[in-house]
């Protein structure tokens, strides 16, 4: 009775090789040979040494930087999700500096799941602002803000990039806190692995939060979209109780079970 041997293709045996010295030899930060380095040292083309870092990518323990190279991944960003955290008050006290990208804005009609927060109809515009937060020249989150146009007359002309919380504050005197958070985990879609430079169906944690006003009126709806390789959410719950932060990571609200509802593709948008 015959045999047959199973082999590995070339690119994933290659790609166990890289974990294993990744896992014994370097530190998180450390950047990788070049892909040409590789290909010499291993004997292939490099389209085999790209495969096989593609599958490092994907693990979630490498990223790729334009121009720097292939990084391997830090330590997951540990994210404390509070009634008034926010995210560039979060990474500067985890000695991160950030910057936030704007990527589009204007009015434009929402989501059924949008409207309905903000007890509007779908047929009624609010403001839009889509952002990539970056850290270490690598994009982290990318979010969708939707503001009631309305508590932020003259936006369009006076956001540009960096915290939307900021301009809130300077400019309108809205010092906004979480009412409802929602957290899900879901696979990356196109825009997303544009924009987060990451696989197609990797995993992401989407947190969405209903963001009010001292009075409790809802201003903001905003929708993160987070490398889950790079970043983990935790909440105190007794804060949370304390300042009636309701319905933490995976409760239903509002009868929206679908996060895509929430932040559909711009194809969706379309």
């Amino acid at each position: 009775m015959s045999r047959q041997v199973l082999t590995l293709p070339r690119y994933r045996e290659l790609a166990e090789v890289l974990v294993r010295e990744v896992r014994a030899d370097y530190a998180p930060g450390d950047l990788l040979p070049t892909e040409a380095q590789l290909a010499k040292r291993f004997a292939v083309n490099r389209h085999t040494v790209r495969r096989a870092l593609d599958e490092l990518v994907a693990a979630g323990m490498v990223t790729r930087h334009q121009g720097r190279g292939t990084q391997v991944v830090d330590r997951r960003l540990d994210y404390a999700v509070s009634a008034g955290s926010k995210v560039t008050q979060n990474l500067a006290g985890l000695g991160l500096p950030s910057t936030t990208c704007c990527l589009e804005q204007g009015l434009v009609n929402p989501p059924e799941a949008i409207a309905q927060r903000f007890g509007r109809p779908v047929s009624e515009p609010l403001l839009r602002v889509d952002t990539v937060r970056t850290v270490d020249d690598a994009p982290l989150m990318r979010l969708r803000h939707w503001f009631d146009p309305e508590r932020v007359p003259g936006w369009l002309a006076r956001y540009r990039g960096g915290s939307t919380r900021a301009l809130l504050t300077q400019h309108y005197g809205l010092q906004l806190h979480r009412r409802r958070v929602r957290i899900d985990a879901v696979g990356a879609d196109r825009d997303d692995t544009r924009w987060l430079q990451c696989p197609l169906n990797a995993p992401l944690l989407v947190m969405t939060s209903d963001n009010t006003d001292a009075e409790g009126a809802l201003v903001e709806v905003s929708v993160g979209r987070a490398r889950a390789d790079r970043l983990s959410y935790h909440i105190d719950f007794e804060e949370a109780a304390g300042r009636d932060f309701e319905e933490a990571a995976g409760r239903r609200h509002d009868g929206a079970s679908d996060p895509s509802a929430l932040f559909p593709s711009d194809e969706d948008d379309a």
